[in-house]
């Protein structure tokens, strides 16, 4: 208890777990829909996206945040759009986004070696770089897919498993297609400052994938996902604070053990 209350006695952790907090909500809600949709890797695809506008930011000194947010909904819109085009393999086109994109950032950094970079935070990111700008825009991120949601139950689950029904009943498909792209990249922008470019798309799939285990309902499966991408960050981030771990990589080990044995339960139990 003694090293849990000196743990968040540091401002930087206290950053660090609000947002995480925040990030996580976001990221398991966004997540529900892209994995039960099969576009679970254009998360992953967006943050190497991520990553290489980072990198041309900082090198030109520009705004990360904010130079990186239009390129990455730019892109995801992008994908989304091939996504539908039956003549293009959109798994190939995020694998060819992603490569290209690591190599820009990569040649970036390279290229301009008298800027002061760490390679590391982007590709696996640092709670130290958190700032309460950042939890302020995770906090209105938060709220408005939350809302979302509320607001929007019905239409988000129709476009989920049957898009052209969805389209069919007069529901503005491609409408929502740009707030989930929207929102995926903004997820993908302000999380990768927590668990990098490299370790982001986990906390937008695992929890999905975790509550799917316990649950076949829509509904329940979202509820599920949303507490089990909180806990186990908070796990992640008290257990990288505790071993003196990398914080992303612990997040992400924390969701894999979780996913494995809440896989061999069920599986225990259904016997």
């Amino acid at each position: 208890m003694n090293s849990l209350f000196e743990m968040f006695s540091y401002a930087f952790m206290q950053r660090a777990l609000a947002a995480g907090v925040l990030i996580s909500i976001c990221a398991a809600l966004v997540g529900v829909s892209l994995v039960l949709r099969k576009n679970s890797m254009i998360g992953d695809g967006l943050s190497h996206v991520a990553f290489g506008a980072f990198a041309v930011a900082t090198v030109c000194s520009f705004a990360p945040i904010w130079f990186a947010l239009p390129v990455v909904v730019a892109v995801s819109f992008f994908i989304l759009r091939l996504s539908g085009n039956k003549r293009v393999n959109g798994d190939a086109v995020i694998a060819l986004l992603s490569a290209s994109s690591l190599a820009i950032g990569v040649m970036a950094i390279s290229l301009f070696k008298g800027v002061n970079i760490d390679l590391n935070s982007y590709l696996f990111g640092s709670v130290l770089s958190i700032s309460w700008s950042d939890v302020c825009l995770s906090l209105v991120l938060t709220v408005a897919i939350v809302s979302l949601y509320i607001f929007a139950h019905n239409r988000i689950f129709a476009i989920t498993f049957d898009p052209d029904f969805a389209k069919a009943i007069g529901i503005k498909t491609n409408f929502y297609d740009a707030i989930f792209a929207i929102t995926c990249s903004l997820v993908v922008v302000l999380g990768m400052k927590l668990l990098g470019a490299l370790l982001i798309s986990s906390l937008i799939i695992f929890p999905t994938l975790i509550a799917m285990q316990f649950s076949k309902s829509f509904g329940r499966v979202v509820i599920w996902a949303v507490l089990v991408s909180v806990i186990n960050y908070l796990l992640g981030l008290v257990v990288s604070y505790l071993a003196n771990s990398p914080t992303g990589a612990t997040v992400v080990i924390v969701n894999l053990v979780v996913l494995i044995s809440s896989y061999l339960f069920r599986r225990i139990t259904a016997k």
